[in-house]
């Protein structure tokens, strides 16, 4: 019985011995702390770079106002990281349609990054009917030459609705006097900018109190311009293959109606989806085509789809 006493106190000794050692080794020393700051996730402080600007029109950051309020479209888009990651993935796919139309009309390319904020570079639908990446308004695109009604929404082509935007923001300009006003006129409109100049008594977009969208709205922008443009420097990670690529597609003009595009489509070696997908305007199963209209239909080159 004693033996069995004094080998149960040995264990007992010994595994208490254990833990002390165990603990020693693990305690939060500065050394694997440090570690632990490294290999862990973590949220850090952002350090912003002193010379942004928006379509070379300096950021004046020595504002604390202005400062703060890039300081947080910073950190709200480095962390919120599902977004982030998508916008270079789709990024990918979309600027190098956006960006040749915008040097062809003699717009900055850092308006690209507006079509960013205004949709994430998707056809989503906003509450006050705005759609396609452009977030364009029905009257807008009639005005400007689209073609828009239940059958046919070219909003939602890419190419016009860029070179909808380009004359929108020329005008903005041209009216406003900067880039920076003519993006904050993109959201609150031309003569909502101008009304709040007069009543504040500034000319700059920096200097104006604005409502929480139109006051956060250039931020954002530039928010994303940095981000995108510097990866790593946000914790971004990717591989190229990683990103989405834009197919490539050959035209097909049409200039009847069109009774099924179910057919229509399968003629081509694809499905409905697939042609809706590369032409999303098409809002119909079939085109009225009452007028005898051109249309170009985009239809992908073979082998990208099964």
């Amino acid at each position: 019985m004693k033996i069995i006493e004094r080998t149960l106190a040995l264990v007992g000794l010994l595994s208490l011995s254990a833990l002390f050692i165990y603990a020693l080794q693990d305690a939060p020393t500065d050394e694997n702390f440090e570690k632990k700051l490294i290999n862990d996730y973590n949220v850090y402080a952002l350090q912003i770079p002193e010379d942004l600007n928006f379509a070379d029109e300096p950021m004046p950051l020595k504002d604390p106002d202005i400062y703060e309020r890039m300081d947080k479209e910073l950190l709200v888009n480095t962390y919120w990281q599902s977004n982030g990651l998508l916008m270079f993935k789709r990024a990918k796919k979309y600027f190098p349609i956006i960006e040749p139309i915008l040097k062809k009309n003699g717009i900055p390319e850092d308006f690209k990054y507006l079509a960013v904020i205004e949709s994430g570079l998707t056809n989503v639908v906003s509450p006050a009917g705005a759609t396609g990446v452009w977030q364009i308004m029905p009257a807008t695109g009639r005005e400007n030459g689209l073609e828009v009604n239940d059958n046919v929404d070219e909003r939602y082509n890419l190419e016009k609705a860029t070179e909808v935007a380009c004359k929108y923001l020329k005008k903005s300009k041209d009216e406003l006097g900067s880039w920076t006003l003519a993006a904050a006129a993109y959201n609150a409109g031309n003569s909502g900018i101008s009304r709040r100049l007069k009543e504040q008594n500034v000319s700059d977009y920096y200097d104006l109190l604005l409502g929480e969208e139109t006051g956060r709205y250039v931020f954002r922008i530039v928010a994303l311009k940095e981000i995108l443009n510097n990866p790593q420097k946000y914790g971004f990670n990717f591989r190229e293959k990683d990103l989405y690529t834009h197919i490539p597609t050959y035209e097909v003009k049409v200039d009847k109606p069109v009774t099924d595009f179910t057919k229509f489509a399968e003629q081509y070696g694809i499905n409905y989806k697939i042609l809706k997908l590369h032409n999303p305007w098409l809002r119909d199963r079939m085109l009225y085509n009452k007028t005898g209209k051109t249309y170009t239909i985009e239809i992908p080159e073979k082998g990208y789809y099964n």
